[in-house]
């Protein structure tokens, strides 16, 4: 117990001046006594993630670390020595070499040179941290996941004893992402690309216009996610659903590309394939022509050819020829020559229009096949959306509880 010749502070840190040479030992008469340190942390604010290539990034916080412990030199009366509490150089007292296991990295933090005593003995040591903790991250949610970083306590010289089963040497910190700048500048891009490559399917597909809109669009996006490329996680022990979820987007935009040109090449070239065969033409132009709600068109009648018999020269005009009187008529070579040539005439417009309707079958193929392809690229697109929300929705709400 400490004696004050007067209630005020000289006498007061005349009375602590003998203390203070003790400042190198723990503060106890008996050196079995067990000194306890209670410690509580305060966090003043999250200033980043530091991203490093190991397994584990680094949290850097702003935090208020209070130590709290009993020193049994330092006890008054305090009407004896007219105060309850008193500030004393830091440098003065002995203080437990609190060190935080976590840490990477240097405390920059500026120092309080002061601590505080009380009456009782108690000893009151609060002192601002800049923490740069590691901390592994769980990024698959990233941008809607929840990180859990420790910040464990120890002691490099002095031996801890644990005795309390309700009390912990460790303190949990929860961060929550800001997800809307990721949703704003990552997400409702690529589906605004992804329903603009989608509709790009209304354009025709013999046209080239449509194969060169989707080589811009999928440069475009290339190079945005090329911009967007450092607010994305760069560590982290899984792939993040946002990764999988751009990736799922580029390789439709090329596969719809890749359908685009199989297509365009397919009709380009229709003209150069003979008939299709009658199974081809029952598949696709029957059956799934209307359910993609292509049905085959109506032939047009004036386009077909009927032969005229006066045109044909045959064996029995030929007879005929012989027995009439038109046999020695100088005129009748002229007219077999002017009926071989009809009947050439003939020929060629029937392997014309024959040509033309096979082309005209190949073409309905290629556009019940473009529309085929269509329908299962909305379908796919509206699946994997689906199942890329369910998953981050379980996720998160399983990482909530």
């Amino acid at each position: 117990m400490l004696n004050c010749s007067n209630p005020d502070s000289p006498s007061m840190l005349e009375a602590l001046k003998p203390i203070f040479n003790l400042n190198t030992i723990r503060p106890v008469v008996n050196i079995t006594t067990v000194t306890n340190v209670g410690i509580s942390i305060t966090v003043f604010g999250i200033l980043g993630v530091l991203k490093r290539r190991t397994v584990s990034d680094s949290l850097v916080s702003e935090v208020s670390l209070l130590q709290k412990w009993q020193n049994e030199f330092t006890k008054w009366d305090p009407e004896e020595c007219g105060t309850s509490r008193m500030s004393v150089p830091r440098t003065n007292l002995w203080v437990p070499d609190i060190i935080i296991n976590e840490f990477m990295d240097e405390n920059t933090a500026p120092k309080v040179p002061y601590t505080y005593l009380l009456s009782d003995g108690t000893v009151s040591d609060s002192q601002p941290v800049k923490a740069i903790t590691s901390c592994r991250l769980d990024i698959y949610l990233f941008p809607f996941d929840i990180q859990n970083c420790t910040l464990s306590f120890n002691s490099y010289t002095l031996k801890s004893k644990y005795d309390h089963e309700d009390v912990s040497r460790a303190v949990l910190i929860s961060l929550r992402r800001q997800a809307m700048l990721y949703v704003a500048n990552l997400l409702l891009p690529s589906c605004f690309l992804i329903t603009v490559d989608l509709f790009s399917f209304i354009l025709p597909p013999n046209d080239a216009d449509r194969s060169s809109f989707k080589m811009t669009l999928i440069l475009g996006y290339t190079v945005f996610l090329l911009m967007m490329n450092d607010l994305l996680p760069v560590t982290g022990n899984a792939i993040p659903l946002i990764n999988v979820f751009l990736s799922m987007c580029l390789a439709m935009m090329v596969a719809s590309l890749l359908e685009t040109i199989i297509i365009t090449n397919f009709l380009c070239g229709s003209s150069n394939y003979s008939r299709a065969p009658r199974w081809i033409r029952v598949l696709f132009l029957k059956i799934l022509g209307r359910l993609v709600c292509l049905p085959p068109k109506p032939r047009d009648r004036n386009n077909t050819v009927i032969q005229n018999p006066v045109t044909k020269v045959t064996e029995e005009s030929k007879t005929l020829e012989q027995k009439g009187p038109l046999s020695e008529d100088k005129t009748l070579p002229e007219l077999r020559s002017l009926g071989r040539v009809l009947q050439a005439i003939r020929l060629q417009v029937e392997q014309h229009l024959s040509k033309s309707l096979s082309t005209e079958e190949w073409i309905q193929i290629g556009l019940i096949i473009d529309r085929l392809l269509f329908i299962l690229y909305i379908i796919f697109i509206t699946v994997s959306f689906i199942t890329i929300i369910i998953i981050w929705v379980v996720s998160y709400n399983g990482k909530q509880n």
